[in-house]
Parts: C-alpha cells; structure tokens; sequence
C-alpha cells in the first residue's frame, strides 16, 4: 500500500481524480477561480510536480465570466465531459452566489488537447443557484446528481438526482435527496453540497459536504442498495452524523468537497478531499488559497465505510496566502522535519 504524501495538490481545493488506464487524472477549484486546468502522473503522489494544463478560460462577461467553481472530470461513453459551476454577477446582498452548472465535451483520448467544446448549461426546472454536479453511469443509465438552492427550503442548497438523456441534459425530474437539517449541517451556512459516488458490494453511497467553507465544514453519507430505485428519496438512507470532520490533534480542519478513486493496487478505495491546517482565516473562507488537496484510504465495516479522520501533514504547505505556482514552488513536496 502506497504511502500518500499529504497534502499531494497544494491550494486546490474541490479536488477531483480519475483514474482511467492506469493514470490519475486531476482537477480542482483554482485558487483565482478563473480557468480549469488538468494534470496527470502514474502515482497519486506525483500529481504536485506534474505539469498542469489550463484547458478553458472564463469568459470576459456573461453566465461562465465569474468564480469558476468546483471542476469534475468524467470519462463517459468514450469522451471526456467537465462539469463546473460558474456565475455572471458577484453575489447576492444577502450572500447568496449566482452559479450555474455547465459541461464542457472533448473526444479526444488525451483530455489535455485543447478540442474543448462548451456543450452550455444544464437546464434544470429552478434557475436557481446550483452548483457542483455529478455524474455516474449505473447499469447503462446516466445520472447527475448536485446541489441547487429551493426557494421554498430554508438554505443555501440541497441535493438532487435525475437521469440524464446525454451528458448535458436532464431526462428526468429532479428529486430532492437531502436538506440541511441537522444541527452539524446548518453551521455559518444551510449547505448540501459537493456530492460523490462511493460503490462498495451490493450498496451505492453518495458522500457531500455540509455547512460554511470554514472550520465546521464536514462530510456527510447517503447509502441506497445497488438494485434500488435510485430516484425515490425512500431508497437512500441519510447519517445523522457526519462520517468526515475537522480533527484538531491531525491539525486538519474544514475536510470534504472530496471525490474517490482507486489506489496503485487497483483495489483499495481514497478518498481525495480538501482541508486547511489552520483556524485563523482572514475575511470570507472562500477566498483564502490554502485549503490543499489530500487523500486518506476509506475502510470497509459490515455497517459501510469508514473514513477515519484526516492525516496530518508529512510535507511543507505555505504560511502565507499567496498564490503558488502551479507546481508548488521550490519548497513543494518537501517532508516536514520528524
């Protein structure tokens, strides 16, 4: 079992890893929240010293010109596909953003090329603001789940599924999966967010992230058999407790927006999440860089996963909330002292 350099990505935040042919396919939030960019290494360790190509720009002005949210990579029906949430305006009075979910398509075997096409928005019956959407094809259907705020639900976002008729559009009406209501997802902020699929035997688990982007940020868990109907809310069981939350003896605070993916060996299951190793964040959590990627390995109960707690860091991370580097600077991947 491979030991993991923790954090593996510094200031990316939303992190996002496929595997496809041997090869660890990455993405997150940049730190300037204006581009999306890709790297790719054979080891999870050596995505911080991979180069990394920026693959689209935001726009100067309209619906995708602002705060480029939240990038997932996803191989589907032989093409890449990105999902990301992107605004128009700044945010609301009230704090709310302005995001909408769009998907950009190449058919290319390499997703590095620059053959990028805007395939435009996802079209869901609210326009509201939504954000980080999801994808996985079970049993030959595809469906996207993401959070969207209700106007008639207290909150900032909920959870939906819906199948989808292609990889950019609705084929089905959207059910609410999940709201914030216990006290743990209802801190700063009423917020279910930041989806993933999770499969292990005969059972599918969707994990998302709950409350403010800050210290009380955590990690949720949905469970539904595989054979179940996954659109009848019925079918999936919610914890009342989160499954992946801050550890203050690690120095890990604000852990989730995570997404999994096999390790080398092909069998074990991680779980790549972002974190932050200090409290003391300056104005709006959301504009502070150092929330750095990392990965911790899920176990397995007979009562489903165990995510543990987040590791501490083995290797150096910045003092300053400068932006770094793509690669990280000199200083990255540089051990911390025993």
């Amino acid at each position: 079992m491979a030991v993991y350099n923790n954090p593996v990505v510094l200031q990316r935040a939303d992190p996002w890893v496929v595997k496809v042919d041997g090869e660890y396919y990455f993405t997150g939030s940049d730190p300037e929240y204006n581009c999306i960019a890709i790297r790719h290494a054979s080891t999870i360790n050596g995505l911080q010293s991979a180069p990394e190509t920026v693959v689209w720009r935001k726009h100067e002005s309209g619906p995708m010109s602002k705060y480029i949210w939240a990038p997932e990579l996803h191989r589907v029906n032989g093409a890449w596909y990105i999902y990301f949430a992107a605004a128009e305006r700044e945010f609301e009075p009230n704090g709310m953003p302005t995001h909408r979910m769009f998907v950009l398509e190449n058919t290319d075997d390499d997703p590095t090329t620059d053959n990028w096409v805007e395939k435009g928005r996802i079209v869901t019956p609210m326009d509201s603001f939504s954000l980080d959407a999801t994808t996985e094809v079970i049993d030959g259907v595809q469906y996207l789940v993401w959070a969207q705020k209700d106007y008639d639900i207290p909150g900032n976002s909920n959870l939906y599924i819906a199948k989808m008729a292609n990889p950019w559009t609705l084929d089905s009406e959207p059910v609410m999966l999940t709201k914030p209501e216990y006290d743990w997802e209802c801190i700063d902020f009423l917020v279910n967010e930041g989806p993933a699929f999770l499969f292990h035997g005969d059972k599918i688990y969707i994990t998302y992230s709950a409350s403010g982007t800050g210290v009380p940020y955590a990690v949720g868990l949905l469970t539904a058999d595989r054979d179940a109907d996954l659109l009848d809310p019925a079918s999936w069981t919610k914890s009342p407790v989160p499954v992946f939350k801050t550890c203050a003896e690690n120095g890990q605070y604000g852990p989730g927006h995570n997404s999994f993916v096999k390790a080398e060996d092909g069998e074990t299951d991680l779980m790549i999440y972002h974190c932050r190793n200090y409290t003391d964040i300056k104005g709006d959590p959301l504009f502070d860089p150092n929330r750095h990627a990392r990965v911790g390995v899920v176990g397995w109960t007979e009562s489903g996963p165990d995510f543990g707690v987040p590791e501490p860091d083995v290797v150096w991370t910045p003092a300053t909330t400068d932006v770094l580097p793509a690669d990280g600077g000199p200083r990255a991947g540089a051990m911390l002292a025993a």
